[in-house]
């Protein structure tokens, strides 16, 4: 880390500085987030990336079994690869899940056209099954291997590394099970190609998260009344 790097961020700072492509990490101590780092030989059990376009608030596009929170792509509650809001999905992790965070900033704004085969990535991988736990490290041992397997059901790990090579920030000489989250924090060389991650930031001040009120259906029919 950069001696003008900050240590840690709240969780605002952090979603007010957003940038694409910035990555997410995130540490539990549940047994299946022990497991996930044993079968992957990583520090981390969660990676996922930042997506923050014109005026739209930040979002993050990754993968898990929840489903606690709505699709901003397609409005439905679903699991494996989802993309959400990215204070409401922190918040979720940190309170519901009981995960740290960091992110690692990425130094560059990606160009349009990098933006244009991130949005095709999303309408593409969006609502892929996540695996099952079991499977994570033969998938991993097998991308050691060098040999792919389907994208049917993709780790948060495989979403990121997908999404990074389409965006021309990763090359494609590695398949994308070969990465798991550590391959994300910065103990390794991750060879990101016109673009640099910055260190571990620590992500402090993530409150709980609030869904949205709903409508009140009495005045939602008074304002359908005064329309009339």
């Amino acid at each position: 880390m950069s001696a003008d790097e900050p240590m840690s961020l709240t969780l605002a700072e952090a979603a007010r500085i957003a940038r694409t492509g910035d990555v997410w990490l995130f540490r539990g101590r549940t047994a299946a987030d022990r497991a996930i780092r044993a079968a992957t030989n990583s520090p981390v059990n969660h990676v996922g990336m930042a997506v923050a376009i014109d005026d739209l608030p930040p979002l993050i596009w990754h993968a898990e079994l929840g489903r606690s929170l709505p699709d901003v792509w397609t409005g439905e509650h679903q699991r494996g690869t989802q993309l959400h809001r990215l204070v409401d999905a922190v918040e979720i992790w940190k309170h519901k899940y009981g995960q740290d965070a960091w992110m690692r900033p990425i130094d560059i704004d990606v160009s349009r056209a990098q933006e244009d085969e991130l949005l095709r990535t999303i309408d593409e991988l969006d609502g892929s099954a996540f695996p099952h736990t079991r499977t994570l490290a033969k998938g991993w041992l097998l991308g050691r291997a060098r040999r792919r397997t389907s994208i049917e059901a993709l780790f948060c790990a495989e979403v990121v590394a997908i999404t990074y090579e389409r965006m021309g920030l990763l090359p494609e000489e590695r398949p994308p099970n070969w990465y798991d989250p550590g391959r994300f924090w910065s103990g390794d060389r991750l060879g990101l190609v016109g673009a640099t991650l910055g260190g571990e930031v620590e992500i402090t001040d993530i409150g709980e998260y609030r869904p949205p009120a709903s409508p009140d259906p009495t005045e939602s029919a008074e304002r359908a009344a005064d329309r009339r």
